[in-house]
C-alpha cells in the first residue's frame, strides 16, 4: 500500500489528502498555520458527496520531520514553488512519485530541470472547494481530477490512479500535455476575469458581453493547444465548460481569493507562461495577454491592509 505525504493541506490538497486517509490510506499532512488545531480536533470536511471527518491525523508542522513517503501530492500555489527545492529533498527517495496538483503550464518542465531523476505527475482539479477555517475544508461541488503522467514509472501511476478511484474521487488518465491545456481552458478565463472585474462566475455568464468574452478566451486556450499538438480539445470542449459553469454555485476561483486575501498571484504560470509557450509555436493569445497585463497592474498597485496601530 502506497504511502501519501500531503504539502499544502490546504482546499484542494486538504480535500483529497483527507479522501485518501478516510479509505485508510497511510496520510501525512505538513501543516503549519493550523498544526496544532489539527493534531488535537483533525480535519473536518463539509462535502457535497457527504460530510466526514479525518481523526487521529498524521501531522507535521516541519518538512524535515516526515518520513519520506511513496507519493507527494503537492498542493501548494505555484507562486510557492521554490519551497520545493528545501522541502522535497526530506520527502522523497529514489522512487517517490511527486503529484503537482496545481494550475498552470509548465510546471513540471521546471520542477524535472531542478530534480532530473524525479518521477512526477501532473494533477489537474475540477473542484469547488475552499478551506474555511482551520482544519475545515468545505467542497461546494464538483471534485474529479485528471491525472497526466509526465515522467512517472507505468507501474506506480496506475497504482496512484487506483487509489484516487478507491476513495470515491473521479480520476482520469489523460494524456499530460492534453491535462494541462485541458485546465486552463477554464482557469485562464475565469481566474482573471474574476479578478481584473471583481466579480465571480455567475455574474460573468449572467452578462452578455463577459460571457461571449469568456468564450473568446477559452477559443483562444483551445487554439493555443491546437498549435501545441494537442488536437482533441475542440468548441465542443468550450460549451461544455460553459454550461458546467452555468451550473456551478456562484463560486469564486482561487486566483480571486488569493487577491482578495492580498496574496500573490499565480500570473506566471497560469498566464506568462503559457502565453509563451503558445507564441513560440506562432499562435498569439491576444484577449488574454491583455487580461495578464492587467493582471499585473492590479497586483502591483493593490496594498496590503496596513496593521492596527
Amino acid at each position: 500500500m502506497l504511502s501519501y505525504t500531503v504539502i499544502g493541506a490546504g482546499a484542494i490538497g486538504g480535500y483529497y489528502g483527507c479522501r485518501l486517509a478516510h479509505v485508510e490510506r497511510q496520510v501525512r499532512f505538513l501543516s503549519h498555520s493550523d498544526y496544532e488545531y489539527v493534531m488535537e480536533h483533525g480535519f473536518r470536511i463539509d462535502s457535497c458527496d457527504g460530510n466526514f471527518t479525518v481523526y487521529p491525523v498524521e501531522a507535521y508542522a516541519h518538512a524535515a520531520d516526515i518520513p519520506k513517503s511513496d507519493v507527494v501530492l503537492v498542493g501548494l500555489k505555484s507562486v510557492n514553488n521554490h519551497l520545493l527545492l528545501e522541502m522535497l529533498p526530506h520527502l522523497i527517495y529514489e522512487d517517490t512519485v511527486v503529484v503537482l496538483i496545481q494550475n498552470g503550464i509548465g510546471l513540471e518542465e521546471d520542477l524535472q530541470a531542478q530534480f532530473p531523476d524525479l518521477q512526477i505527475v501532473a494533477g489537474l482539479a475540477f473542484i469547488c472547494s475552499a478551506k474555511t477555517a482551520p482544519g475545515h475544508v468545505n467542497h461546494q461541488c464538483y471534485g474529479s481530477i485528471n491525472l497526466g503522467n509526465y515522467s512517472c514509472e507505468d507501474t506506480r501511476f496506475h497504482e496512484i490512479l487506483t487509489d484516487f478511484q478507491d476513495a470515491g474521487i473521479t480520476a482520469a488518465e489523460v494524456p499530460y500535455l492534453e491535462a494541462r491545456w485541458r485546465k486552463a481552458v477554464w482557469n485562464m478565463p475565469f481566474n482573471g476575469m474574476t479578478v481584473a472585474l471583481n466579480t465571480s462566475t455567475d455574474k460573468l455568464l449572467k452578462n452578455p458581453s463577459t460571457r461571449q468574452l469568456i468564450y473568446d478566451q477559452m477559443m483562444e486556450v483551445i487554439g493555443a493547444a491546437n498549435a501545441l499538438g494537442v488536437n482533441t480539445l475542440t468548441s465542443e470542449f468550450a460549451d461544455k465548460m460553459m454550461a458546467m459553469t452555468d451550473a456551478m454555485v456562484p463560486y469564486s476561483p482561487s486566483m480571486k481569493l488569493d487577491f482578495d486575501y492580498h496574496r500573490p498571484m499565480e500570473i506566471p504560470y497560469l498566464y506568462t507562461r503559457p502565453i509563451a509557450e503558445a507564441k513560440k509555436v506562432g499562435f498569439d493569445m491576444p484577449k488574454l495577454a491583455m487580461l495578464e497585463a492587467e493582471l499585473r497592474f492590479i497586483e502591483a498597485h493593490s496594498q496590503k491592509p496596513k496593521a492596527n496601530s
